[in-house]
Order: structure tokens, then sequence, then C-alpha cells
């Protein structure tokens, strides 16, 4: 398929992902562009919700969202926002958080994991899977039924997302879904979908191999790659969704399918036309409502 018209309108005013050359990064121009969200307005309205408080996890600071007020348990879903390991925050992914909960019926827990390079690997991983212990833990803390609890991250997000899940399934704790959008799964970046992506479509191979580079870690070890865990039989059933003019696009659908090979559940879905990030922006992009709708279709599932 060709570029969706708005994913081409999109690239012409960002025509790459950090808007700066990867060299001119200092340590305090990074900071600095942790404070700025040039794309506030499109990440979407935030959604009134009866309950949204800041709270910690097992030492990890969370922004827990409920639709409604009182204890009694809902389904529970874990989220992690994306950002390259390096940028992003619960404050700047606030609007998906509260739609996340009014569109699921769900208490969302969202994790403001620890950021590259102040932190390298494992310190984001270590920081999702501690949320997400404490969330079975204690689900009455949050007010979660402790039988349907999900994880769910975008970009880098899902790659803690994936690891989460075979973090859950090896320590004996049920999540009834995964929910991977567009996830880094891999760190070798030599697809048919990097070369293809490699500049003029957002997020670029090379900015890419910078976030991989201030994360850090082995490219053997599951708990950065999650494409290379040797074994996936028993993981949680899962959802992937991915963008056609996206580097990260086969390492994504590669996994949904050595998940089915596996025996787990797996529902991959494509967006034609579409650019990495479209779902955390739908002030540009009408195919991020069209996604969400189709994410809580699948939780709907899940949670049943």
């Amino acid at each position: 398929m060709p570029l969706h018209p708005q994913a081409e309108a999109y690239l012409k005013r960002f025509p790459t992902d950090l808007g700066v050359p990867i060299s001119s990064l200092t340590p305090g121009e990074i900071v600095r562009m942790r404070g700025d969200d040039a794309f506030a307005v499109q990440r979407g309205p935030r959604t009134p919700l009866p309950v949204v408080r800041d709270d910690v996890a097992a030492g990890v600071p969370v922004r827990v969202y409920r639709p409604e007020e009182g204890g009694r348990p809902l389904p529970a879903i874990v989220y992690f926002h994306g950002g390259g390991w390096v940028f992003g925050s619960v404050e700047r992914n606030d609007a998906l958080g509260r739609d996340l909960s009014a569109r699921n019926g769900a208490v969302v827990v969202s994790v403001d994991y620890r950021l590259a390079p102040e932190h390298p690997f494992p310190a984001a991983a270590d920081d999702a899977w501690a949320a997400v212990e404490d969330v079975f833990a204690r689900p009455e803390a949050y007010g979660a039924d402790p039988a349907r609890i999900a994880v769910c991250g975008d970009s880098a997000g899902g790659n803690l997302a994936a690891v989460a899940a075979w973090r859950a399934r090896d320590a004996g704790l049920r999540l009834v879904h995964q929910m991977l959008i567009y996830p880094v799964l891999d760190v070798a970046m030599d697809t048919p979908s990097y070369r293809a992506c490699a500049t003029g479509f957002g997020l670029g191979a090379d900015e890419m191999a910078w976030f991989a580079e201030q994360y850090g870690g082995d490219p053997a070890d599951p708990a950065l790659v999650p494409l290379r865990l040797a074994d996936k039989a028993g993981l949680p059933p899962a959802t992937v969704i991915t963008a056609e003019y996206d580097p990260l696009r086969d390492e994504a659908e590669t996994y949904a399918a050595r998940l089915a090979s596996a025996g787990v559940p797996v529902e991959l879905r494509r967006y034609d036309g579409a650019v990495h990030g479209f779902f955390g922006l739908p002030g540009f992009f009408d195919q991020a409502a069209e996604a969400r709708g189709y994410a809580a279709s699948r939780f709907g599932e899940a949670f049943r």
C-alpha cells in the first residue's frame, strides 16, 4: 500500500523521530527534550476519570487510572510507554492512559520506569517486572481483579511488556493477555523492513541504533531481545499491532509467527500505510482510533 495521506502529511512536518541530529544529543539535550512535548495536543483529549492518582509499585512510580470510584475489582492493564527507553513518561502518555482505562473499563497502571542512558539495561525491564509483580501481590491496592491482569506497551514499552510476559510465565503468574504495539523485539536491525524503512518514514534505523546503544545490554539476552527467548510455549495470549512503514514491522510479525508456532493464541494486525507511533497520536491519524478500538475488542475477549 502507498503511504496513508495522513502519514504523508505527518512526515512532511516531522521527517525524523527525534527531529535533531543524533550526534548533537548531549546528556543535557536529552534531559531538555524530555521536558518538551511537540505532540501534546495530538495525543488526544485527557478523558475525565473519577480516579487518577500517582502511587508507587514496589519502589517504581506509577499512575493509576480507574473508570469508576469504589474498590470493586476491575480487570487491570499494566501499561508501558514508548520512547526508545530514553524518552517518554507517565505524564506525556497521560491521555493514552486515560483512554485505555475508559475504553476498556479497566484499571490502568501506567509505569514510570527508569530511563537510559542514566539507567541502562536492565533498569527499565526490572521496573516493568516489579510493577507487574506488585499488581499481582497487592491487587486490592489497585482495585484489580487478580484473575484478569494484562500487559500493554508500545515501541520500547512493547519490549517491556513482552519481557514482563515471559517473566510472569516463569514466575507462575497468569497474565490473561499481552498487547504489543509496534514493539521492539530485536536489536539486530537486519530485517527487510529495516532496510526498506531505514530513512524517510519517521523513526529511522540510525535513531533505533542510537536508542539501543543508550539502553545497552547483551543482544542474546531475552530480557533485551524477546525474539531470542528459546521457549515461547505457555506465554500469555497476544495481540501484535504493526505499521507497514516501520523498521520494527518485521521483527514484530516474526514474533507473532513464533508465538503461534509455540501454541500461543495470537492475533496479528498490520495497519497499511501507517508509520511508527500512529497509535499514540489520534490528533494526526484516524488509524489510531481504529487501532484502539481493535485493541479494546481484544482486551474485552481476554477479560471475558
